[in-house]
């Protein structure tokens, strides 16, 4: 769908403003199908995610307005089951119109979700959790059925699911009684949710913690709503400043949901200065790192790719396990054509940083994957040619080309249709 040219950059300095976060925005939207009234989320990005939820969601029903460029007002009188399969199978967060759809109309229906190809993600903790509030399920190839009057239930996660957690608290916001989650996700993007569903009047308390209690209400109202900062963007753009020897400053970031991310920055070597503009890194990364991609408020797995890319220029060996998903390392390869020196053992890469690159062409293999090679490409000597053909970076970044070129990368972006 898109190419990127991507020439040698040795110093990148500037200042940006970080967009709102996707993973946040998108969850937000389902919530809208929760209530009869309009809700409207503010600074909504431009990405092929939130198009795609977009149409999922008129597809369920919605009515949907762009009242200005970034502000988006969703009206769900009548919600039901969306007819097309396809669109839900393009990405992972369709699923989130699950929750909303049973507890609201009594009946889901919905094709199992889609999205990047790095690893399982199956949806049994979010189908576990419907039956503790009183679903029946029903699962057929391709698709799951619920249905049923749901009712406060008492949810225990196997594992800390980001989209589990959200799918269970949007559907017990309006069941009978009371729900509590157990091993909860702990993300911000889950504190804004339950920001989010308490100001459409929900009663939701422990968002952030391992814990959270859901009061059902018999029914919401809508909001206006801000969504928090993109903390992997800023991630990534924090991570393309070190790889030169200069000073980024991005505003609009909260420092404090990416702590893991800072800390092994700052091991690299690189200053990082907060102030209420923003947070400025100045400096080249130049020790080697050992990073563990955990639930938060561990290290990110959306980090893990953009911050190789960055290991790249570290000389001597850096040490990545990657123990959220089995399939994350695809990006190594296409690095390697550049010239990276990359192990993979099972979960585990080890990089051997230092080395002189040179461009070629590569693939971009998934959403972070694909912004990884866009970083390595800057640090590659010549130009690297990009190839996109899922459209995996527009997914999740609003302009990435765009936001490099303001503080002085040399990207451009050629649209392929064939």
């Amino acid at each position: 769908m898109a190419m990127y040219r991507i020439r040698h950059c040795e110093r990148l300095s500037g200042e940006v403003t970080i967009h709102a976060a996707k993973n946040a925005v998108l969850p937000l939207m389902c919530a809208g199908l929760l209530t009869r009234d309009p809700v409207v989320i503010e600074r909504v990005p431009n990405l092929t995610d939130v198009h795609t939820l977009t149409d999922i969601l008129a597809d369920c029903g919605a009515v949907i307005r762009q009242e200005d460029q970034a502000t988006l007002s969703l009206c769900s009188e009548e919600p039901h089951s969306p007819s097309s399969g396809d669109l839900l199978s393009r990405m992972r967060a369709s699923v989130l119109v699950m929750g909303p759809l049973l507890a609201r109309t009594g009946y889901a229906r919905v094709s199992l979700p889609g999205g990047c190809a790095i690893g399982q993600r199956p949806i049994d903790l979010h189908i576990k959790g419907m039956q503790a509030m009183g679903a029946e399920v029903q699962l057929t190839p391709g698709s799951v059925t619920l249905q049923g009057t749901l009712h406060g239930g008492n949810v225990y996660l196997d594992f800390p699911s980001v989209g589990a957690t959200e799918n269970i608290l949007l559907a017990a916001s309006i069941a009978r009684g009371t729900t509590r989650i157990e091993n909860a996700a702990k993300e911000p993007e889950i504190i804004d949710l339950c920001a989010f569903l308490n100001a459409m009047g929900a009663r939701i308390s422990g968002g952030g913690t391992g814990t959270i209690v859901i009061d059902g209400q018999r029914e919401l109202h809508g909001c206006t709503y801000r969504p928090i900062p993109d903390r992997i963007e800023a991630g990534t753009l924090l991570c393309a400043s070190a790889m030169t020897e200069g000073s980024v400053l991005l505003r609009g970031i909260r420092p404090d949901h990416m702590r893991a991310v800072l800390f092994k920055l700052a091991e690299t070597g690189v200053t990082l200065r907060e102030s209420p503009a923003g947070l400025r890194l100045t400096g080249r990364g130049s020790q080697p790192i050992q990073v563990r991609t955990l639930a938060y408020p561990g290290f990110p797995t959306d980090m893990q790719a953009p911050m190789m890319a960055l290991a790249l220029k570290l000389r001597g060996t850096s040490v990545f396990l990657e123990t959220v998903f089995e399939n994350r390392f695809m990006h190594a390869r296409e690095m390697a054509r550049l010239g990276a020196n990359i192990r993979i053992e099972d979960r585990i890469a080890l990089v051997n940083g230092g080395r002189v690159l040179a461009g070629t062409s590569v693939i971009s293999t998934d959403l972070r994957g694909g912004a990884a090679m866009m970083l390595s490409g800057l640090a590659a000597e010549g130009e690297t040619i990009l190839d996109d053909p899922a459209g995996h970076i527009a997914r999740g970044y609003e302009d990435l080309p765009g936001m490099l070129g303001a503080l002085g990368a040399d990207v451009t972006v050629e649209m392929n249709n064939g």
